[in-house]
């Protein structure tokens, strides 16, 4: 004797994330896998050019192998990017700060 079968139950909805969350944390993946990727082609550039060089900075002279020469000089360069962008975000927080006091004067 067959058996009744019973209704499907509804599954519930799968909570949704709020878009932001979901995006941060493929933005970090992605830039963590882009960094790998780059590391990686650091160290090869790195391991093939290892012949040493003669460098002269302002007083200095020194020998360094074309590798470490050349991400010694990416990393100063990022190093002053990185200190010009913190400038200029002190610089626009000080203003945003300053516009609504302001702003909060005027009402």
């Amino acid at each position: 004797m067959p058996t009744p079968s019973a209704p499907p139950v509804p599954m519930p909805a799968q909570a949704q994330l709020p878009a932001h969350s979901r995006n941060l944390s493929g933005m970090a993946w992605t830039a963590l896998v882009v960094g790998v990727v780059a590391l990686v082609f650091i160290l090869i550039f790195v391991l093939q050019n290892n012949v040493p060089t003669q460098l002269t900075l302002l007083a200095w002279t020194f020998s360094l192998p074309v590798g470490i020469a050349a991400l010694f000089a990416a990393i100063a360069g990022a190093l002053i990017t990185a200190g010009v962008g913190t400038v200029r975000m002190i610089v626009l927080g000080r203003s945003v700060r300053h516009l609504r006091r302001d702003a909060a004067r005027a009402n």
